[in-house]
């Protein structure tokens, strides 16, 4: 299958020593290449229609955010989902309803989840069965319960292709103040 997508991305290479092993195991993503991060929007637009005048929009956009800081701190899940809370999660918030204003043919999630319903997160784990989430969660909160919170700082957004099943950093938009 010819498979071409991209996201924007903050990476989080600070969390890998606590998250690799189980993204490896149950993240389909970071089998596909996918580094530790927080989604700001995906899907994005096919990697060949990303030209000049978007990457000048994005880093324009990128530019009005100021770099911040924030922590991982708490370990949450969703229904099929465990993952690493970022707090505060408001300068997420602003930048995935700024993408969603500026790119508003590409929602994220592809518009399955309403703006105002979506959680900034770090995904530790997929699994579609309830027990065995909650023994990832059990299992992954007693591991890193001792090494957080993780204090961050978001200093630049990643463009991240997908061509044929294997992510790749494509470019870096620094945030405003960097």
């Amino acid at each position: 299958m010819n498979d071409t997508r991209s996201a924007l991305v903050i990476l989080v290479p600070e969390a890998d020593p606590l998250v690799a092993a189980y993204r490896l195991r149950h993240d389909p993503s970071a089998a596909q290449g996918m580094p530790a991060h927080i989604t700001l929007l995906y899907p994005f637009l096919p990697p060949a229609a990303i030209d000049d005048p978007v990457l000048a929009a994005l880093r324009a956009l990128f530019a009005a955010f100021p770099a911040f800081p924030y922590a991982l701190s708490a370990v949450r899940a969703f229904p099929d989902l465990l993952y690493l809370a970022p707090e505060p999660d408001a300068p997420f918030r602003a930048l995935i309803a700024a993408l969603a204003a500026r790119f508003p043919q590409t929602p994220p999630y592809g518009g399955s989840i309403p703006l105002e319903e979506i959680v900034p997160h770090l995904t530790v784990a997929h699994t579609p069965d309830p027990e065995k989430l909650a023994a990832l969660r059990a299992r992954f909160t007693a591991q890193a319960a001792p090494r957080l919170p993780l204090a961050l700082r978001a200093n630049e957004v990643w463009l991240m292709d997908n061509r044929e099943g294997r992510w790749a950093q494509r470019q870096a938009f620094p945030l405003g103040g960097n």
